[in-house]
């Protein structure tokens, strides 16, 4: 049931304080807090003011004044914190118009799920993302002008099996054998089930937990699906508290895709489907692993932007280290049951009409999930829309064709800089509905050349001295 402003002034009463969160462009949250003698009918109604001019991708210096809105249905309490804390996620608003901000990541979904609606194909989207991430004992980095480095550490560690321990108890797992040995080759069986307790305390249902394939401490835990909206929010509780309850326990968390090299990354992939009432849109009992041809244009639509819908869904330099052929990277344009070298997947554990969906391969989690959800929809639905046929599947495995048919197979652009020159170029399906703006996608884009793509790209890297100090 959803909660109300009275629910959440009753919540009130058993804690001491209230986190107000809300996501900047990139996609991470951010917070200010307030004593619960300050949570009143009246501020839900009013709204609490920020300076927007400090988050990025938000407003300039002249303009910085914004305001949160609360939203009720949001509202949990914090399963981390010592002192009993309500958090509750807030919508940005504009102070002077009182209409919603252009930039807000979490109104770029509201507006999606919107124009769901309005398109008449169906009403609710469901997602299940399953993000992965590793749990590390130690991690340094830095750099500068004439330094730059990184270690990692993990007591799992392949590279741990020969050091002199005092003693070293055996057992580190070796690359790509994670998946899934029990304890105590698995050493974080408890870690994980502690993740899983916080996060159903805080309201998230959980399906299962797992090793992940990497050596040292590579990990996945689904959630159960959910509408759009709420499982973006939920994706920003979910990587909040694995990240704390591993700091608990003296070990740090990443989301980053490719913290490792030789062995796998942390994707996150995406699974979709629409509904009408209590019909399933994607399933059709006749047709190829059992999908409807509203699934099969849907999947047209994916294909088709997917250079663009990368730029959103796998957006950092280093997404790129991790789409590479090999190591099951989704980096093949085609789609097929159960091969896990194509990007869009029709999984086919179960052939209940319920079960049925799409799984689109190439993201990760260190997308913004409001955006990254958003898109796909968008995608989704323009293939719908002009009945984007996606070709034939593809149920070979796409790493080991023939050198004939392996070229008529295209890949996913393999760079940052590729995929953000894609969406500049391939943008209109955002802009359907007014679900996205183009001031969010020239600020995002500027942000992402800008911060991201050309300061890693100006600076040497470390292999290149092993390659080239000698020549």
């Amino acid at each position: 049931m959803a909660k109300t402003v009275a629910d959440v002034l009753k919540m009130g009463e058993e804690v001491l304080m209230v986190d107000l969160r809300f996501v900047d462009l990139p996609g991470t949250w951010q917070h200010f807090s307030i004593p619960t003698r300050e949570l009143t009918a009246a501020l839900f109604e009013d709204g609490i003011g920020f300076d927007g001019s400090s988050i990025r991708g938000f407003q300039e210096i002249h303009e910085s004044d914004m305001l949160l809105i609360l939203d009720p249905s949001t509202a949990f309490i914090d399963p981390i914190l010592t002192v009993p804390t309500l958090v509750i996620i807030c919508d940005v608003y504009d102070p002077m118009t009182r209409q919603p901000y252009s930039r807000d990541p979490r109104y770029v979904a509201r507006k999606a799920e919107a124009y769901l609606k309005q398109t008449g194909i169906a009403q609710t989207s469901y997602w299940g993302p399953e993000a992965e991430f590793f749990m590390f004992n130690d991690v340094r980095y830095g750099g500068g002008t004439n330094s730059s480095f990184y270690y990692i550490d993990s007591a799992e560690g392949w590279w741990q099996s020969g050091a002199d321990l005092g003693p070293n108890l055996g057992a580190q797992i070796a690359p790509k054998r994670g998946y899934f040995p029990v304890p105590p080759a698995d050493t974080q069986q408890d870690l994980r089930s502690k993740i899983v307790l916080a996060l159903e305390a805080a309201g998230i249902r959980v399906e299962v937990h797992h090793h992940e394939v990497a050596t040292a401490g590579q990990a996945e835990i689904d959630m159960h699906f959910g509408p759009l909206m709420r499982m973006a929010d939920q994706l920003l509780m979910y990587k909040y508290i694995v990240k704390n309850v591993a700091r608990q326990n003296k070990l740090t968390a990443t989301f980053m895709p490719k913290p490792l090299f030789g062995d796998n990354g942390s994707g996150m992939h995406v699974h979709m489907s629409l509904w009408s009432g209590d019909t399933n849109c994607f399933y059709d009992e006749t047709g190829y692993a059992q999908i409807s041809d509203t699934a099969k244009y849907y999947i047209g639509g994916l294909l088709k932007h997917s250079s663009a819908l990368l730029a959103l869904s796998a957006p950092t330099t280093n997404s790129y280290r991790r789409l590479v052929p090999g190591f099951e990277a989704p980096v093949n344009l085609a789609y097929s049951q159960r091969n896990r070298s194509a990007i869009c997947r029709i999984p086919v554990y179960s052939k209940s009409p319920r079960a049925k969906r799409v799984e689109f391969r190439a993201p990760d989690a260190s997308s913004n999930p409001y955006l990254c959800f958003s898109a796909l929809l968008m995608a989704g639905l323009d293939g719908i829309q002009n009945q984007i046929d996606p070709g034939q599947p593809v149920d070979k495995d796409l790493y080991d064709l023939p050198f004939a048919e392996a070229k008529l197979v295209k890949q996913v652009p393999g760079s940052l800089g590729d995929v953000l020159d894609a969406l500049e170029a391939d943008y209109e399906f955002l802009l359907k509905g007014d679900v996205f703006t183009l001031d969010l996608l020239e600020a995002y884009i500027a942000y992402k050349r800008e911060t991201e793509l050309d300061p890693v790209r100006m600076r040497p890297h470390p292999y290149e001295f092993t390659l080239y100090f000698d020549i």
